[in-house]
This record gives structure tokens, sequence and C-alpha cells, in this order.
């Protein structure tokens, strides 16, 4: 029997991106967050409710949420990234951004 391995940004979770995951997972089908170096976060959900919006209006859907969390943990969320389910493979802009999510390139700091 194979063993899924876990991506490697799991590696890279905090106490501040659980806090994160919890918030939104309450609200959205899926949502995901890590620390990306000490002053990043990224944050990717994704929602059937995203279909047909504009990148404007998922980002407002989510940031209402993300108004809850302390301020320092708001500051150091550099990407959101909003995806209908399905979308990251009929959208090569989508694919790209969830791709980099995925598999981090390596941090600078």
């Amino acid at each position: 029997m194979r063993h899924a391995t876990k991506p490697r940004w799991h590696s890279k979770k905090t106490d501040e991106t659980r806090l994160i995951e919890e918030l939104l997972r309450g609200k959205f089908d899926q949502a995901d967050a890590y620390r990306y170096n000490s002053a990043a976060i990224r944050v990717r959900v994704i929602d059937k409710r995203f279909a047909g919006k504009s990148d404007v209006s998922r980002d407002t859907m989510v940031e209402r949420l993300l108004r809850k969390l302390p301020e320092n943990i708001q500051g150091d969320i550099v990407t959101l990234i909003t995806l209908a389910p399905g979308e990251a493979e009929s959208s090569v802009r989508a694919q790209l951004a969830n791709l980099e999510f995925d598999d981090p390139s390596p941090s600078r700091l």
C-alpha cells in the first residue's frame, strides 16, 4: 500500500496559520495556510461560491473573516489565492498560483 506524502508546505504550518485555517474552514469548502518565511503567510481558499465571481469579489468574501484575526497575523498575509473547484486545472494563471502554493520556491529570508 502506498502512503501519500504530504506537500512540502505542510511542514511550514504554525499556530498562526492553524488559526487562519480554523477561521476560514468554518465558512469555505477548503482553506489552507502556511508561513512562507518570517514575514509572509500564504493562504489558499477553494470554494464553489467563487465560480463566476471576480477576484475582487472573492477576496472581499475572505477578507471579511481575515479582519477578525490579530493585526500582526493580518499583516503577515501576503498571498491570498481564491479558487473555484477545478479552476486550477482550467486557467494557466490559477494553475501557476496553485503550483507555487503547493511547491513553494525557496525564500530569501
